[in-house]
């Protein structure tokens, strides 16, 4: 819409001259140029916001029964029944901790929520919960598991790899947030944004040629407005 504005009004040659700089066709076209400039970071913000919470997704999945397979490892061990307790409070609070399902994305075009606080610890204390299993097997002498993939160093990297993935998501976050407000600041300001620029601009169509000119009415139902929040 704001482009067929801006034809029109170069249409209009050197009768359309506003003393307002803001209004006048140069700065149109920039203020085009750093909308879609705006609309287009979003968009691939938004794309990487849901790539880091899909990396995220694959990251966690079988977290669960690997933290199972944890404890069934740990009783076949000379560990006491204090710590295969200890150990199995940890594994009940693995289990018992849903991570959010809003922050899944059906496709890469899916747009990023408005907020992430509720999933971000849900997935935090999962972390903190496969954490703390992992210092009882680490103290635990008679843990010394064949299995690659039970001991204690490739539990503490897979650990250090779900820490980086959820940090990741929580960059993503703040970065798509941040500029979702420098998009909205560029076409919805009261002053200088994009709506009201183009809204002025129809304003000063119709004070040059008149209510009834065929000026505006090319401009006049071109459609700006601000979205309701």
């Amino acid at each position: 819409n704001f482009q067929d504005l801006i034809e029109f009004v170069t249409g209009y040659g050197a009768t359309y001259n506003p003393s307002k700089n803001s209004l006048k066709l140069p700065q149109l076209i920039s203020l085009k140029a750093s909308a879609e400039g705006n609309l287009s970071d979003v968009i691939s913000k938004n794309t990487n916001y849901n790539n880091k919470v899909n990396e995220r997704i694959t990251a966690f999945s079988g977290l669960k029964s690997f933290s199972t397979r944890l404890v069934n490892a740990l009783q076949t061990t000379d560990a006491t029944p204090e710590t295969i307790g200890n150990a199995k409070t940890f594994n009940r609070k693995m289990q018992g901790k849903k991570a959010s399902s809003a922050q899944t994305p059906t496709d890469p075009n899916t747009p990023a929520p408005t907020t992430i606080s509720t999933s971000q610890q849900s997935y935090d204390q999962l972390i903190q919960h496969l954490a703390g299993l992992n210092s009882v097997l680490e103290a635990e002498t008679s843990y010394t598991p064949n299995e690659t993939d039970l001991q204690v160093a490739t539990i503490q990297a897979k650990i250090a790899d779900l820490t980086a993935k959820n940090t990741a998501v929580a960059t993503a976050y703040t970065s798509i947030s941040n500029s979702r407000i420098t998009r909205n600041e560029t076409l919805y300001s009261s002053t200088t944004g994009l709506v009201e620029t183009a809204n002025e601009v129809k304003k000063y169509v119709k004070s040059v040629f008149g209510t009834s000119s065929p000026q505006f009415a090319q401009v006049k139902g071109i459609e700006f407005k601000k979205p309701k929040i």
